[in-house]
């Protein structure tokens, strides 16, 4: 729950968003960011494999958005960079003699389940343009 990810990606989108006719470089968006270009590559690995960014090499490389900010919900980067619930993590180990250990995970499970559900429902009435419009 305390990674960095989707903060990460959001800033690389917003920022991909406030230039779209312009290859912006690793080394550009992670100076925003102020964060080590290595990181900013990982991430927008994971949003190309997401089909959110477009990337070409050499000179004139750098990354764009692979389709208008209006068509790119904010659930979308969320659900190409989350690695955790929402919630955290279960316990591993609960004690199966306990009555409430013994059902505690399939409980959890079911609550981090409609919680994840909200939250993409949130997420995904917000697009990435409505989101980059705050830094006008």
């Amino acid at each position: 729950m305390n990674n960095t990810r989707f903060a990460t990606a959001i800033h690389i989108m917003t920022l991909l968003s406030k230039s779209p006719q312009e290859w912006l470089t690793s080394d550009w968006l992670a100076g925003s960011i102020n964060v080590n270009p290595v990181i900013v590559r990982k991430e927008i690995g994971v949003l190309k494999e997401a089909g959110l960014i477009v990337s070409r090499k050499g000179k004139e490389g750098g990354s764009q958005l692979a389709k208008n900010a209006s068509d790119i919900s904010i659930s979308e980067i969320y659900s190409a960079v989350k690695n955790s619930e929402v919630l955290g993590k279960k316990n591993n180990n609960p004690n199966p003699a306990c009555p409430v250990g013994k059902d505690i995970n399939t409980h959890l499970g079911q609550l981090f389940t409609e919680t994840d559900v909200l939250v993409c429902q949130f997420l995904g009435n917000k697009s990435l343009k409505e989101f980059t419009e705050q830094f006008e």
